[in-house]
């Protein structure tokens, strides 16, 4: 796990080269489906994290596995449009500590695992997210 925090930390200084590579992401991540997939995997982990479930508990489930598929669909460069709200805005109020987007990222990356996305991807991925952190981190 250190490690792979390690690479993640890499990510961030190297993010325009990481998106400069993601045009084969979003296949590498199963197009459409597998994104869906893993982001209902990625659901049930976040359903039994203790430390962070609090921040979902009046949630529509349903619409949040849609954003997030879209979501990541559109920053891996898939042809789908994100359409919910800004990230600042869908986190403000949230006081979302470090602690809890760290374990968030422990949850994908266990979701990514689970669903055996190739590391590469998953290092893609993540350096991608890791770089809208400040959006969601209001604490």
């Amino acid at each position: 796990m250190m490690l792979r925090i390690a690479i993640l930390a890499l990510g961030l200084l190297m993010t325009p080269l990481a998106q400069a590579d993601k045009g084969s992401l979003y296949q590498d991540l199963g197009e459409y489906e597998g994104i869906s997939k893993l982001m209902e995997t990625f659901i049930l982990e976040i359903a039994e994290d203790d430390r962070i479930i609090h921040h979902f508990e009046n949630v529509d489930i349903d619409r949040f596995h849609k954003m997030l598929t879209e979501h990541i669909c559109e920053l891996s460069a898939g042809p789908c449009e994100y359409t919910g709200k800004p990230m600042p805005e869908v986190h403000l109020g949230m006081n979302i500590t470090r602690a809890e987007f760290n374990a968030l990222v422990e949850d994908l990356i266990q979701a990514m695992e689970s669903e055996q996305i190739p590391v590469s991807a998953q290092n893609r991925l993540l350096a991608i997210l890791a770089a809208m952190h400040k959006e969601v981190i209001h604490l």
